[in-house]
């Protein structure tokens, strides 16, 4: 080949590596989405602020390798790339969502302040009517006898206080009357000792001091008793007919009063804690429309319903006219003691996810970031905030669902908002093994230089860049040049190592090979185009 041609030769190679490494670089840049930086380093004045925007720099790191951070500009010591600078204002927005104000306004998103105040409890239950059982009279017989005659034939018969209940004949009274009547018609000395023995007899009969005065009065033996309601009420229980006998002691009518009643009102496990005794309560009924009866619980029973989950509570309650009556239904409002002012948000902006609640915060600027909440008590559309909100703050009412689901809310907020990954763990877990295709462009003992193909598991652009040797050595048969199939592991140190490598096939043909070859003999520079032109 003469000078001539050789010379030709060498202009082409020149200008075709050139070209390459202008797609090369323009290639990077569209890749990395930045602009090259500048070769010179910064002073140390410079590297605390970035003169261009006047903006607080905090550190500078290497996009694909984010954990390392480093406190200068430069180039990354992973990839032909340069480092990208992290400001002070961006720091704490790795977990927020911004939305463009078009899209803001059409997903109709609807903001509301975090207020302060009281909640307007009210809790609800419904229960029915029984009898109040601590409002009760029992009448029993108080010596052996028969019943000659009833007044009141029927259980659930009203009755009022001094009304007569029954006509008994109690022969043992007959006998203790007769001495204590002949015992008073005796004169002389010692006689009133004789007296008051009988009279003692006839209480120790049963017959009270009533029936001893009237006998006394009318000084007649009297065989036959009546005996009368000691309260008004009704007769719950009646266990004597007409002609029966009855023993001393035996049961014979159970009277309940209607002036109160119970309300036993199931009341939700939930909302156990805002009911207490004394608490007043209003209630209301179908059988009195319009009316409302005020009371106060009584007492709370120390017992839960398995089926149910409620407890029951004892409300007290006049009962005008005696209207209210046993297994009536009622509705019961409890009005518990007022509460202390607390932080509160509309109850729609909390998003349960069934192990925590999350709110959407508005940061201003189309920015909304998760923020995780201890909430309280519920009541009036309006639900406690405990813990994770601050007065005034701006949250999302409704469209935060449009914003990100809550699946894949779930999954960015433990992504971003939960706790780094430490060294250690990411050993438990073991390192991940990323595969790619690349060519060869150099290798050396300790580097193989790689232009490799889009890696999606590290969502990396297509690219050049120097990979670890395995820990074996590099292969004998690999050649610049080669296309290979190779994987590799993220080390501790930040780098990437490759742990297999292998040909897959003959190289790309043509110009691109022209052009890689010339970068790899030094010839992408204007200065070796100048070389190359001598």
């Amino acid at each position: 080949m003469n000078a001539r041609k050789l010379t030709t030769v060498l202009l082409v190679a020149a200008a075709l590596s050139a070209a390459g490494y202008g797609l090369y670089k323009f290639g990077m840049n569209r890749g990395m989405g930045m602009s090259p930086a500048p070769q010179s380093a910064p002073s140390a004045q410079e590297a605390g602020a970035d003169q261009a925007t006047g903006r607080k720099v905090l550190y500078w790191h290497d996009p694909m390798v984010p954990g390392q951070k480093f406190d200068k500009p430069g180039k990354s010591p992973f990839m032909d790339m340069q480092l990208v600078p992290v400001y002070a204002d961006e720091a704490g927005d790795e977990g927020s969502v911004s939305i463009s104000p078009r899209v803001e306004q059409n997903l109709g998103i609807r903001t509301a302040e975090v207020t302060k105040g009281r909640l307007a409890s009210s809790v609800e239950a419904v229960g029915n009517v029984a009898y109040n059982e601590r409002d009760v009279a029992v009448v029993q017989a108080r010596s052996n006898g028969y019943v000659e005659q009833l007044f009141v034939r029927a259980p659930l018969d009203q009755v009022k206080k001094g009304q007569p209940l029954a006509a008994l004949y109690v022969p043992d009274w007959v006998a203790v009357q007769e001495e204590y009547l002949t015992a008073k018609q005796m004169k002389g000395p010692g006689t009133d000792g004789l007296v008051e023995g009988a009279r003692q007899r006839m209480r120790l009969a049963g017959m009270t001091d009533a029936q001893i005065r009237g006998v006394e009065s009318s000084g007649k033996v009297q065989p036959r008793v009546t005996i009368s309601a000691p309260i008004s009420g009704v007769v719950a229980e009646l266990a004597v007919r007409e002609g029966m006998t009855f023993a001393s002691g035996a049961p014979m009518f159970r009277i309940n009063g209607l002036s109160t009643i119970w309300v036993n009102a199931e009341v939700p496990e939930a909302a156990a804690a805002e009911v207490r005794p004394g608490t007043r309560v209003e209630a209301r009924t179908p059988a009195l429309p319009g009316t409302v009866l005020h009371g106060k619980v009584s007492a709370i029973l120390p017992e839960v319903e398995a089926t149910t989950r409620t407890l029951t509570a004892r409300v007290e309650l006049a009962n005008p006219q005696q209207r209210l009556v046993p297994g009536m239904f009622a509705t019961v409002s409890f009005t518990p003691a007022a509460s202390a002012e607390t932080l509160m948000v509309p109850t729609e902006a909390v998003i349960q996810t069934g192990t925590r609640s999350v709110v959407m915060v508005a940061q201003g600027q189309g920015k909304f970031s998760p923020v995780d909440v201890q909430t309280g008590r519920e009541s009036n559309g309006q639900t406690q905030i405990l813990k994770g909100l601050d007065l005034g703050q701006k949250i999302i009412v409704s469209g935060q669902f449009l914003i990100d689901s809550e699946a894949s809310l779930r999954g960015t907020t433990n992504r971003l908002s939960g706790p780094v990954p430490t060294e250690g763990n990411q050993q438990t877990a073991g390192p991940t093994t990323h595969r790619a295709q690349g060519k060869v462009e150099d290798i050396d003992k300790d580097e193989i230089t790689l232009s490799h193909d889009p890696i999606p598991s590290m969502q990396w652009p297509a690219m050049t860049m120097g990979f670890k040797v395995p820990v074996a050595g590099a292969p004998k048969n690999l050649a610049i040049g080669d296309t290979v199939n190779f994987e590799f592991q993220q080390t501790k140190d930040g780098s990437f190592q490759i742990t297999s490598i292998s040909p897959a096939g003959p190289s790309m043909q043509g110009m691109g090979d022209m052009g890689a070859a010339a970068i790899k003999h030094g010839a992408h520079t204007p200065a070796a185009m100048g070389d190359a032109k001598k």
